[in-house]
Parts: C-alpha cells; structure tokens; sequence
C-alpha cells in the first residue's frame, strides 16, 4: 500500500478533539497516513502573525500538498486577515466542495426527503478578495472582483463534480439580475460551457429563488456551482437541512493542493469537554481520502458512520440531546468498532477519480478586439445638495472638456433630478462623458479634471474609467439614469 504524507492543522477551539477523531479512524481503516503537524488560527495570531499563518505551515503544505485542517478562529471586525482565507487563497485553492447529504438516525423536519446535493462554491473571489476602503468617514467600499478565469474554472469543476458522482443535473446560482456584469460574468461563462459536458442538464437559477427552493423543494438539486459569498451562505442552509453544520464535511480544491475541512467553527465554549460531533471532520477525511484515490477506506469509514448514526446508540448531543449523548471520543470509538458493517438500505453514491481543470495557459483568458474608454466615473466627498453640486461639477467638468451626466448617491441618479427622495450620504459617483472617438482618455485631460475637482475643495477618492470592449458598454447605469 502507499503511504501518503498529509499536513495535519488540529485548529483551535473544538478543533483539536475532532482532528483527532478522524484521524483515530483514517489511520484504522488501512489507509496509509503520515500526519505532518502544523499550526494556524488563534495561537498564530497571538504570536504576532498578521496572516495567522506561520512560514512553517506554508512550508508544509507545500512539500505535501495536502491538508485536513480543524476550524480556526477568526477576528472579528479588525486587524488580521482570516487564517482560513489566508491558506485558500495562498494555495489557489479555487474551489469549495460541500456536499450535503440526510443521515439515517439523524432526525430533521427534512427527513426523508432524499437530499443528497453537492454545493461547489467559488472559493478565492468576489466579496472575499477583501478589498476594502474608507471612502469618506462614513461610507465603506468592498471590491466585488469576479474574472472569467475564474468562472471557468469553478464551472467546469462543479460539472466534473457531477461526472465524477454520477450526477444528471446542475444549477448555477447567481444574482445575475442585479449584479449583471459581476455575477452575470458566471452565468455567462456556464451557460457558455454547459454544452462541453453533454449528458447532465445545466440551468440558471436566481440565488434567492434557490434559497426559497432548497427549503420548499431540496430534493430537487444534485449539484449548485455558485460564487464566493453565495456558496457560502447556500452551503450553511443547506447542512441545517441535514441536522447542521456537524455533517458537513467540506474540500479546497486547486490545481496543486487541496485544503480539507469541516465546515464548522471552533466553538470554543465546548473546547475540551469531549462533546462535539467529530462526523464533519470524520467525512472530511472521507473526502480526503478520495482525492488520494483510497476509495475503498474511504467507503468503509463512510459506512462505518451511517451504521453508527442509524443504530443511535453512540451519536452526540446534537443528534439526540444531552440527556443520552455519547462523548466525541465515545462516537469515535464506535465508529472505529463498526468498520467493515454497512447499512442494506444505504445507497452508497459511485465515485469516481475527480478530474480537476487544468489552469489556463495564460493570466488574460479575454483579449478584446477593440476598447474606447468614453469617460470617467469620479468619486466624490461633499457636503454639498445634488442641485449645488451638479451645478458645479458641469462647470468643472466643461473646462477640461467633459460633460457631467449624472450624480449618484449609493447607485441613485440624483442629478438631474428625477423626482425621487433619495436619503444621501457624503459620496457621490459623477459620471462625466468625453467625446474622444476612440482609445484612451487623454491623461492630461484626466489630471486636468481632477486638479479642477480639487481646487474646488472637491474630495475625490476613487475613480473608474467607463469602458466599451468590442463595442459593448462596460460598465452599468446607476437607478434611474437614461
């Protein structure tokens, strides 16, 4: 048998003692494991490490490339990135994989349905580029980033994902009628793609509809490909409809590392009181174990946990209270004595090798024909009313060669007026025109608006250039522009 070697990161909180569990019952079902210790999170924080990731983790992970990683606890609302964040994004680890999936013995207000779907989230994207700024004093910006490379690649990993289970369907969920340029670049790309894989049924589903359907309907959906902070949200209803997040296990797939993890935090009230369900982390290991094609340990520690849940003698305090609950270390151990029994009634569901998409050759998948930049959206800080301010902006703006269009307050045209009652804030998007016929913007035009803007005692704090690619705008209109 080979012996593969794996990072291990016990975590913090509840983190060590579920670790521990599923590596108790990886290392008993045969395969061949040699845990390299490594540590994140919390205790790496303290030391100082902005990143919550020291170079000797970093260092492992990459001689391995492979990881089973307890939860980490994150800070909330300051200072350092998130641990977890931190390594996805570091390794490249493009996709999150989570499936969900109803236990015997596991009751919920969904038993019986039949849920058995996998949620493959965007994993390095969107909202969690974590780009952030203080525009003015009061009003924060986050950087939505969404690339077609991107796209691509999330795409086709959730319909391998589907091949590789057997899978006839998939939706993509986005909010593509909103957001038509972010979340609409993915459903472009997969209903671009969706004929490539011929056999499974592709369509698109609005995010909040999907929400709406997974608890109306959950039986309904097999595999979800989705962007960052949908996928992330989607996958946690989605483990409450299974008995929570104790069953949901969940992997970080890249090009050349794989991350796995329980979905679940480090819930540090319960650290070392030998009560949390360890059955996340164990079926994480299970899809560890696939990734390194031992399928057959893989099905019998599957196995070994659906007998265990189903007989309900030894399961944990969120699957029948604490009145008759068993310990983590009890759940273990009889997991652990189960190996080798399975269920009649349990359908295992096939597997195959995961074929993970290649990286693309190169960092600029879209080379356009053509691109005219036909203006500037500039960001500005005031005081000032819509009428006081646009007035002066056409002012500005006419002496250096461009005409204002509009005003926006928070995605609101307010100049000109349209009538409506808008409750602004001290941050203005003004959208100025300029007539060149083609290409770029001339730079001194641009300095010349901005040194204008300035010496108006006009803040401005970021700017965007308002670009065609191949004859079609780049750019969307506020509410209620023309």
């Amino acid at each position: 048998m080979k012996t593969h070697s794996v990072t291990l990161i016990p975590g913090d909180g509840i983190g060590p003692e579920v670790t521990h569990a599923a590596c108790r019952i990886i290392d008993a079902s045969g395969a061949r494991i040699v845990w390299e210790t490594a540590h994140a999170g919390a205790s790496v924080f303290l030391k100082g490490v902005a990143s919550g990731v020291p170079k000797e983790t970093m260092d492992s992970i990459g001689r391995t490339r492979l990881a089973l990683k307890g939860p980490l606890e994150t800070p909330v609302g300051f200072g350092e990135k998130s641990a977890n964040v931190t390594l996805r994004k570091l390794f490249e680890t493009f996709g999150n994989i989570r499936p969900i999936r109803e236990f015997p013995g596991v009751r919920t207000p969904f038993s019986g349905r039949g849920i058995d779907l996998v949620v493959v989230r965007e994993n390095v994207e969107d909202l969690y580029a974590g780009i952030e700024h203080m525009q003015t004093a009061g009003v924060a910006q986050c950087l939505k980033l969404i690339s077609r490379k991107g796209c691509e690649k999330i795409v086709d990993l959730a319909f391998q994902v589907a091949r590789s289970e057997g899978r006839s369907s998939i939706h993509c969920a986005t909010k593509a009628n909103i957001m038509k340029l972010t979340e609409g670049l993915l459903k472009r790309t997969f209903e671009e793609r969706a004929p490539q894989f011929p056999g499974i049924r592709a369509q698109h589903i609005v995010v909040d509809n999907c929400a709406h359907q997974l608890v109306k309907k959950p039986e309904q959906f097999e595999v979800i490909v989705t962007t960052n902070m949908n996928g992330d949200i989607l996958s946690d209803l989605t483990s409450a409809l299974v008995g929570g997040l104790g069953f949901a296990p969940s992997a970080n797939i890249g090009h050349e590392v794989a991350i796995f993890e329980a979905v679940h935090g480090s819930a540090p009230k319960y650290a070392g009181k030998d009560v949390a369900n360890p059955t996340a982390m164990i079926l994480s290991g299970v899809m560890l174990l696939r990734h390194l094609g031992e399928m057959e340990a893989a099905a019998r520690i599957e196995a070994a946990v659906v007998v265990t849940l189903a007989e309900g003698k030894t399961v944990t305090r969120d699957v029948v209270g604490d009145a008759r609950a068993a310990g983590t270390r009890a759940f273990t151990d009889a997991v652990i004595a189960n190996l080798g029994r399975s269920l009649p009634e349990w359908r295992a569901r096939p597997h195959k090798p995961l074929i993970i998409p290649a990286p693309a050759a190169s960092s600029v998948p879209v080379t356009p024909k053509d691109r005219r930049t036909v203006g500037l959206d500039v960001f500005v800080e005031s005081d000032k009313t819509p009428d006081v301010l646009g007035g002066l902006l056409t002012q500005l703006g006419s002496a250096s060669g461009f005409t204002l269009k509009m005003i926006s307050n928070r995605g609101t045209q307010v100049y000109p007026v349209r009538g409506a009652s808008t409750d602004c804030v001290d941050h203005w998007r003004c959208r100025f025109l300029y007539g060149a016929p083609n290409g770029d913007l001339p730079l001194d035009k641009v300095h010349g608006l901005l040194g204008s803007l300035q010496s108006a005692g006009l803040r401005w704090m970021h700017l965007e250039k308002l670009q065609e690619f191949d004859g079609k705008v780049g750019f969307t209109k506020a509410q209620g522009e023309d």
